[in-house]
């Protein structure tokens, strides 16, 4: 508790909190006052909450995946080789809890092989769609069908194995006739990312005069995708034909003939491609892999610095309780909680790199309640919480009890919902230099916050907590009181 009093912001709070409630005592004047304060803030909040709310955007068209030049992609290796560099200082201050030498050695392996990976000469190439869109036969014609000096790999991949789909330089996406919703969106996913091919195979199977027709209707549907040039048609394993000869004496022989598969588009294309792009589709790739490993890196950074925010929030929420539980005035216990709640993001921004002046904290706070009340989190737990109380005649008293503990238990979701949000937003720039936060990306971080800690045994075990913690708060207090 020693440490607290040197959170101005905190001790302020709530010293404000209960200074007015000694007003209260001293006669009705001064509840008058205090409530009327209370309410203006509340009001002031609100608006200020309902000035900055941000108007819900309509889904973004994707777009194409660009190309990248060699100076961007080594900017990428460099923002992944400073992240390394900054999970070896955070894991060495974190101590021998997380003893990751072994983990950021390899990390700065593969970081340094990025480099190499620039000048890379072989081409990666996959082949992916639904099932029995005749991957396998393409493949198998494919490898014989392109000549060129280039060295490449083509490989067969399911269209859920994103690893391996990620990691290629370029992505033929099997269809067997027009594309239907999944393929569209799996494909929209891909062309996002990496530079993608769609080709549209068994094309034999449609009659000569319709091919133009079906093909024109694939480069439409994904128009906002591809170029007309990227989308092809193919018939990589055709059916064979019916042939039939009449002979002199009158007589019909029939057989089967096989036909040769038709790839002329589609290995113009890739002839194209090897000659204005290789090196840039080896670069793209190299870049996703760096953008990749830098995520690896955050996930271990994002470990060391919830394991140091957890203990941050479980002291607020026990301070939150012993302060509202404390506290006779129910309607003053914002005040409290405001300060509380500030201190929170000022303490939360410190360990996620975000210098929040205290203004700006207080912003943070602001925004964090409003979308709790707005969500209808606070009436929802308290309602709850206060059920759970109720069974228990022992622990349970009208008031104090159910203050302090949903005091507690929204100053955890506040924290919660803070780490979560921080860890998921961690690379917009524009966040760190002011207070502005995404509240559509709050709001669902909230959310998904609230309904992971609302099992009746993970409340039941909180509330136990929080009793616990609100009566070794309260004992000196009471002692100084007598």
């Amino acid at each position: 508790m020693v440490a607290n009093l040197r959170r101005p912001i905190l001790v302020g709070g709530i010293g404000l909190s209960l200074t007015l409630w000694l007003w209260d005592s001293v006669g009705e004047s001064a509840v008058e006052l205090g409530e009327t304060a209370l309410f203006g803030a509340i009001a002031l909040g609100g608006g200020l909450w309902w000035l900055q709310r941000q108007v819900p955007k309509p889904e973004a068209v994707p777009t194409r995946s660009q190309p990248v030049d060699r100076e961007t992609v080594e900017a990428a290796i460099t923002r992944t080789e400073t992240a390394i560099d900054q999970l070896a200082a955070e894991a060495e201050t974190a101590g021998s809890e997380h003893n990751l030498a072994e983990a950021i050695a390899s990390l700065r392996s593969r970081a340094a092989a990025l480099r190499s990976h620039l000048d890379r000469q072989e081409l990666r190439w996959v082949i992916t769609g639904a099932p029995k869109v005749g991957k396998t036969a393409l493949k198998t014609v494919l490898e014989t069908a392109i000549k060129t000096e280039k060295p490449f790999t083509l490989a067969e991949v399911a269209d859920d194995h994103l690893p391996e789909l990620e990691t290629a330089d370029l992505v033929l996406f099997l269809v067997a006739g027009d594309i239907t919703d999944p393929e569209y969106k799996t494909l929209r996913s891909l062309c996002d990312r990496q530079r993608v091919l769609l080709v549209w195979n068994k094309q034999d199977q449609c009659p000569l005069a319709n091919q133009v027709v079906v093909l024109q209707q694939l480069r439409d549907t994904v128009a906002e995708q591809l170029t007309p040039e990227d989308v092809v048609g193919v018939a990589a394993s055709p059916s064979p034909i019916k042939v039939r000869k009449y002979e002199d004496e009158g007589s019909v022989r029939e057989w089967m003939e096989e036909q040769s598969p038709e790839l002329e588009m589609l290995t113009e294309r890739l002839d194209g491609l090897l000659q204005k792009e290789a090196e840039m589709l080896v670069w793209a790739t190299t870049e996703r892999e760096a953008i990749a490993l830098r995520g690896e890196v955050k996930n271990h950074l994002n470990q060391i610095r919830r394991d140091r925010a957890l203990p941050i929030v479980e002291q607020y929420q026990w301070i939150a309780a012993a302060s509202a539980f404390a506290n006779p005035v129910p309607a003053l216990d914002i005040l409290a909680t405001a300060a509380i709640g500030t201190q929170l993001v000022v303490d939360l921004g410190k360990i996620y790199r975000r210098q929040f002046s205290l203004e700006q904290a207080g912003e943070v706070a602001k925004t964090l309640g409003a979308q709790m009340v707005k969500l209808g989190l606070v009436e929802l737990s308290t309602k709850t919480l206060s059920t759970i109380l109720k069974s228990n005649s022992v622990t349970y008293v009208a008031g104090g009890a159910i203050q302090g503990v949903s005091a507690a238990y929204l100053t955890r979701i506040a924290g919660l919902s803070l780490i979560e949000y921080f860890q998921t937003r961690e690379n917009e720039e524009s966040e760190k230099e002011g207070v502005s936060l995404n509240v559509d990306s709050l709001k669902n971080i909230i959310q998904g916050v609230f309904q992971n800690n609302q099992q009746l045994g993970t409340l039941k075990a909180f509330v136990g907590q929080a009793m616990n913690h609100v009566k070794v708060e309260q004992k000196p207090s009471l002692q100084e009181a007598k």
